[in-house]
This record gives C-alpha cells, sequence and structure tokens, in this order.
C-alpha cells in the first residue's frame, strides 16, 4: 500500500512539474514584456523599412539602412534605454510587419504604418510621429493631375500589397484596376515600365521616390491624412507608454525637428514647416 501510495506521489508530482512547464512554454516572446526584456537586454528590435528612400533604405556600398525612421528609431533607443542601448533593424514590407510583431521577432513596427481603426484591432499604436497623406506620383508631362483623373476604366494604378493606400483607391478611384506589388522597388519599376497610369502611396514615400528619379513628380496634392503610429503587441501598455514617452522628450529638445529637417528639409515640394514640431 505505501508503494501504491509513493507512486502516485510521485505521479502526482510529475504531472504537476508538467503542467508547469507546459504553462511556461506556453507564453510566447510576444506575450512576455517587451519593456522589460529589453531594458535587460539593453536593446530594442525594430521593424523598419529597407526600400523606401528618406525613411529606411540600404545603403548598396556599405549595407547600412538610413532614413529618417531609423534615425528616430536611434534616438528613441537612446532615451529609453540610455547612451549606451542598443538597436537591431529587422526590414520588413507592409505584408510583413505585422505578422513578424506578433511572433515576437521583432518588439516594435517603425515602417511609415497609418494608424487605422483596422490595424488597431491587430496591433497598439503610439502617437503619431509623422502626418503623411496619400498622393499619387506620375512621369513628367503626363495628363493626369489627381485623382480624379484615374476614375475611369481603363485606368491602371499601381500600389504596394499590404498597404493602407491600396484600400483608399477603392474609395477615391473605384472606377480604376489597382495592381499591386511586393514592394516600393517592384512599384516603380512598374510605372517605369508603363504598366500602370501613377503609382500611389503616401507623399513622403513619393517625394523619396521623385527625387531618385527626376523625370517623375508628385502631383495632385494629398487626397486622405496617413498619420504614422509605432506598432507594438497588444498588452504591451508598459513598452507603448515608454515609446511616447520618448518621442514627446525628442519632440521637446528638438531632436525631432532636426532629423525631419536632414531628411525632408530641401525635398522639392515637401513642406517642412508644415510638420516641424
Amino acid at each position: 500500500m505505501r508503494k501504491l501510495w509513493h507512486l502516485l506521489g510521485v505521479g502526482c508530482l510529475a504531472a504537476l512539474m508538467l503542467v508547469s512547464l507546459t504553462a511556461c512554454a506556453g507564453k510566447s516572446v510576444a506575450q512576455q514584456d517587451v519593456l522589460t526584456a529589453d531594458q535587460k537586454a539593453n536593446r530594442i528590435t525594430w521593424g523598419v523599412k529597407a526600400d523606401t528612400r528618406l525613411f529606411g533604405l540600404e545603403d548598396i556600398k556599405t549595407g547600412r539602412l538610413e532614413g529618417f525612421e531609423i534615425d528616430l528609431a536611434k534616438a528613441m533607443t537612446k532615451e529609453i534605454l540610455g547612451p549606451n542601448g542598443k538597436c537591431t533593424f529587422v526590414p520588413v514590407t507592409s505584408g510583413t510587419r505585422v505578422p513578424l510583431l506578433k511572433n515576437g521577432n521583432i518588439d516594435a513596427i517603425m515602417a511609415t504604418m497609418t494608424i487605422t481603426p483596422e490595424r488597431e484591432k491587430q496591433v497598439d499604436f503610439t502617437h503619431s510621429y509623422f502626418d503623411a497623406g496619400q498622393s499619387l506620383l506620375v512621369k513628367k508631362g503626363s495628363p493626369i493631375k489627381s485623382i480624379k483623373d484615374l476614375n475611369k476604366p481603363g485606368e491602371v494604378i499601381l500600389g504596394v500589397s499590404g498597404s493602407n493606400s491600396v484600400k483608399n483607391v477603392a474609395k477615391y478611384a473605384p472606377k480604376a484596376r489597382v495592381l499591386q506589388l511586393s514592394d516600393y522597388a517592384q512599384a516603380m519599376t512598374a510605372l517605369k515600365s508603363k504598366q500602370g497610369d501613377a503609382l500611389t502611396t503616401d507623399n513622403g514615400i513619393l517625394y523619396g521616390m521623385a527625387a531618385e528619379n527626376p523625370n517623375y513628380e508628385v502631383i495632385g496634392g494629398n487626397f486622405t491624412k496617413e498619420p504614422y503610429g509605432i506598432a507594438v503587441n497588444k498588452n504591451q501598455a508598459r513598452f507603448r507608454n515608454k515609446l511616447n514617452w520618448a518621442l514627446e522628450r525628442l519632440e521637446k529638445n528638438g531632436t525631432y525637428n532636426r532629423l525631419l529637417l536632414k531628411w525632408f528639409g530641401h525635398v522639392k515640394g515637401f513642406n517642412y514647416q508644415e510638420m516641424k514640431r
């Protein structure tokens, strides 16, 4: 009988240990407290663009990522973790950024991501760090002058899959056909090869494309408002609050405006004064 009770006791203990281990294993990386983990590691892992001039673009010669969002992420990291705080940058696209965040591969997304009610069901956003607006890029001399000129059968508008701008086209030019590409580099190539009549996305991104391709221009003004926010996983209020705190400090001490001037102050057509904070 004593042997039986001993075996039952060992079995119960093993079962309890198994339940405990299973519970711990069931807590994914994305569900852990990100701020605490980042402070312990002295590092924040950011999801950023690597194909978007002015915001996040890989330098072919050095292999380094450069742009407004890259510099802003570095500055925010220093505010949160101190002068020795480090960044890891993971290139993302409009289609991969949320899955990478959900899987815990990145801590935060700063990748020209517009704050929308639909996205707020999946992630939490900081307050806006860049107030963009959707516009159009066309070849110089094009008869297209606004989004209204594209609202007819036969017109093709180019966009990037997973971006908010593609969805907006259905509202403002429902008669046009939308051709979606995987990234901005492919979209620009498609515009050059005349696969579409115009390329649409946020004005800041288009100004970068126009600067790199002088035969193309941004036209028509902005027909939407596209505020960019930093996205974090749900239930990471401490981390989001800390990001907002860091962003506000950079706005108050002038760092934000210096970075804005560095990347956009001399871009033709971009209203730097309007964007200052």
